[in-house]
């Protein structure tokens, strides 16, 4: 099992941050588009490759995002219609979300195995999200989705203060 951290709020104005391991050495690098269209997160490797990219699709009735691994889109987030409380769906080949996503508290299942568990981490290097990876061929997937829930969380986040005022 490999167990790295992802900061939380990580959605800063520079879209920048990077996810560590046990040791805090840097794994991956996120970078934003800083005011461009389409809204993208590129994640990358230790050497700078990039391994996936998460897009927020422009020009939807409802927000939808798309998260590319190694090229191949691998799942779409996309919001619900709903009247009362934000909804959204995460579609997936072979890929499932159990728990609290909303809260950051669930676990991945590929083919109704538990490859990866993320949960909210509050005494570590700041708060964080412990993401604890089972299957080390799911982990790109793994950060990837992570990165994503965490991308549609902030959009709410800014669409829901944008209607209060």
């Amino acid at each position: 099992m490999k167990q790295l951290y992802i900061k939380q709020k990580v959605f800063s104005l520079s879209g920048k941050f990077t996810v560590k391991d046990q040791q805090e050495k840097d794994v991956y690098y996120v970078e934003g588009s800083f005011m461009q269209i389409p809204k993208t997160f590129s994640i990358m490797n230790a050497a700078r490759d990039e391994v996936a990219l998460i897009t927020k699709k422009v020009f939807s009735f409802l927000p939808k995002f798309f998260v590319e691994v190694n090229g191949q889109e691998v799942l779409t987030i996309k919001k619900e219609f709903s009247f009362f409380k934000a909804r959204y769906t995460i579609d997936a080949a072979g890929i499932e979300v159990e728990g609290n996503w909303w809260d950051m508290d669930f676990q991945i299942l590929q083919q109704g195995e538990v490859v990866g568990k993320v949960n909210k981490e509050w005494f570590t290097w700041g708060d964080s999200y412990k993401v604890q990876i089972f299957n080390e061929e799911m982990e790109t997937i793994i950060i990837a989705l992570v990165v994503a829930i965490d991308c549609v969380k902030a959009d709410q986040a800014a669409a829901s203060s944008a209607a209060a005022t």
